[in-house]
């Protein structure tokens, strides 16, 4: 190989660290539906914790109603908003196609396994199982913002991520006491509506 190919290699190694270097710099898109996430599912919480309180007088079932509405309206917010976000300057740059990626699969595993430990319950006849989902969903958000804090070179999501996985055996301490739904919804609000607002107060307004 001539010094001129050689160079001509170096040259083209060094632009598509530059196109990678600048991908990282891309502002996260996704806030909204991380402030959606956390408002609808938080409410959800609270309004568990009143019922466990028996400060709202509710029947068995009204559990089961509360958390398939807030799901459904989730996914009614998730639909516009990634239709919203889609239409946004840098929808498509390497990191936010990766983070997407990410948070798609937190959700799913989020929702997998919320059937998976329903049916587990139900074939056991014992409610034990579902005791372990709010400390399966910090670990799993940890994971999320990890992946995010990796591929947009935000150092200051790690802290999401360390806070995450450290509320995960915090909030199982709390199992069984009417709290937890407390602690479980202030939780949602910090790793998702707080570092939400912030992502969408650093969207573009316009294209890169």
């Amino acid at each position: 190989m001539t010094d001129d190919q050689m160079q001509s290699v170096r040259d083209d190694i060094a632009y598509m660290r530059g196109l990678a270097h600048e991908g990282r710099k891309t502002p996260m898109l996704g806030g909204s539906i991380l402030i959606a996430a956390g408002v609808i599912f938080a409410t959800a919480s609270v309004g568990q914790w009143a019922i466990a309180t028996d400060l709202i007088a509710a029947p068995p079932v009204a559990a089961l109603v509360l958390w398939g509405g807030a799901l459904l309206v989730f996914f009614a917010a998730l639909t516009v908003l990634n239709i919203r976000i889609g239409r946004k300057p840098g929808a498509f740059s390497p990191v936010n196609k990766s983070t997407g990626a990410a948070w798609m699969g937190v959700g799913l595993v989020i929702f997998v396994m919320a059937i998976a430990m329903s049916i587990v319950s139900w074939k056991v006849q014992s409610a034990i199982p579902a005791l372990l989902f709010p400390p399966l969903i910090f670990a799993v958000y940890g994971a999320g913002w990890a992946v995010s804090a990796t591929m947009s070179d935000k150092k200051w999501l790690w802290w999401l991520a360390i806070g995450a996985w450290a509320g995960a055996p915090l909030i199982a301490l709390l199992t069984g006491e009417p709290e937890q739904y407390l602690a479980y919804a202030a939780g949602l609000l910090l790793l998702t509506v707080v570092p939400g607002v912030v992502m969408v107060r650093e969207e573009p307004a316009e294209v890169i």
